[in-house]
């Protein structure tokens, strides 16, 4: 089997989410049990930390490894989704998996998973855990699939759990509710492993709370010393620290001020447990975090002239902050290629958007069956606009129209941004 038969089966066996959405989705622990025993149960190898959360887990854990290579240790990566190969969920020190190796996984295995029938995720997390560990990572940062409690690579229990912030996204499986999402995340933080949430909000603090008393990680108070449970948005010393020995990172998009605060945040905690990590280390993983890890799609710029730019944010959380920085931006004119899937608050998003004489917009279909059509975004919108529904056609446009002195934003999903790194638009 080589490896476009391997992909091949992947995908027609048990598509992805971002293919077929809910229906890829199968929340539980047993199924993966069963994977990872067959496999040689690597998740109990693994010295690993997780990372969960509505917007930013990727980032924070593109961050956290870039300044663990910084130092020198070997490092997995696994992440989701993948923008151009699958082979980009699963790297080592920015290196994504060989694609002979993921053609060998799935050969060696075929009988066991026709017989089981894993998702997609649920196999790639097993070949993730054990590609890391057939190459002795020193540790391995690890992002949730989806959720949390249910989420496949829940099977780990860390040296370290990281939550980054809870937001309204994919309701449908883990609740219409803040606290009701809080609580699924939260599901990833284990008895007396140490914790950093990202951001604190008052309808999620105390579930968090709940969760790291009934795991003996919350000490007599927050700033005690017996307590493993630290909220970064509230450690106002750390951001000062981290922004005088690092004030620039690879990674531009105003939202990654979280982020690099998580990341901080967690990086100490790290040091207080087993890995020391020092500022200087931080400061060149912030900067080259994207040549050390290879990640891409965070508010990259594809182009000089005219300014293009592409960003992943994809709900109402992270298109908060893109909106934000689309106005700040001082171009005569932004040409906005904009398209989102069928199970985002796109209601919401279209209310963040901003509008104004010098904002064009172009709503497109993204390469997937859950995308809304152009048209469908278009009439949502309800204003000024026009609609073209393949994503290369809508580029083109934007790039025909914009002069050199404008700028062209492409964005509002993870498989727009996809489609125009694929294509190298």
């Amino acid at each position: 089997m080589n490896y476009q038969e391997a992909v091949s089966y992947l995908y027609s066996s048990r598509p992805p989410f971002h293919q077929v959405g809910a229906a890829a989705y199968k929340p539980g622990l047993d199924n993966t049990l069963r994977l990872m025993a067959h496999v040689g149960n690597p998740h109990e190898q693994l010295r690993a930390i997780h990372v969960a959360g509505t917007n930013g887990k990727g980032s924070t854990c593109h961050l956290i490894a870039a300044c663990l290579q910084a130092a020198g240790l070997k490092v997995g990566l696994f992440t989701s989704p993948h923008l151009v190969s699958l082979t980009e969920r699963i790297r080592i020190n920015g290196q994504p998996i060989p694609e002979d190796k993921v053609a060998a996984f799935i050969e060696q295995n075929k009988a066991f998973l026709d017989e089981l029938q894993p998702s997609f995720f649920e196999t790639m997390t097993a070949l993730a855990f054990s590609w890391f560990v057939a190459q002795k990572v020193d540790i391995a940062v690890v992002e949730v699939g989806l959720g949390g409690r249910l989420d496949s690579t829940n099977v780990l229990t860390p040296i370290l759990s990281v939550i980054t912030n809870i937001g309204l996204d994919h309701t449908e499986f883990l609740g219409n509710t803040l606290s009701k999402i809080a609580r699924e995340k939260a599901g990833i933080i284990k008895p007396g492993v140490p914790c950093v949430i990202g951001e604190t909000h008052p309808e999620t603090m105390n579930v968090f709370l709940d969760k790291a008393r009934e795991c003996n990680i919350l000490g007599d108070g927050l700033e005690t010393t017996d307590c493993r449970l630290w909220f970064a948005d509230q450690c106002g010393y750390l951001k000062r620290v981290r922004l005088r020995v690092a004030p620039e990172c690879e990674l531009k998009g105003i939202y990654q001020e979280h982020n690099l605060q998580t990341a901080f945040v967690a990086l100490r905690a790290l040091s207080n447990i087993q890995y020391p990590i020092s500022n200087a280390q931080i400061a060149e993983g912030f900067a080259h975090v994207c040549s050390l890890t290879g990640l891409r799609g965070r508010w990259e710029t594809l182009c000089e002239k005219p300014l293009t730019i592409c960003d992943t944010g994809h709900n109402s959380h992270g298109i908060q902050y893109v909106a934000r920085q689309l106005k700040e931006l001082n171009n005569p004119n932004i040409w906005i290629v904009f398209g989102m899937v069928n199970d985002k608050d796109t209601d919401v998003v279209m209310r963040l958007l901003p509008q104004g004489e010098r904002y064009h917009y172009i709503f497109t279909r993204p390469d997937t069956e859950r995308a809304r059509s152009a048209e469908e975004m278009l009439a949502l919108w309800g204003k000024k606009g026009i609609a073209i529904e393949d994503p290369k056609e809508a580029i083109r446009y934007a790039q025909e129209h914009a002069s050199d002195e404008d700028a062209i934003f492409i964005g509002g999903s993870n498989y727009l941004v996809s489609n125009v790194l694929a294509n190298g638009e």
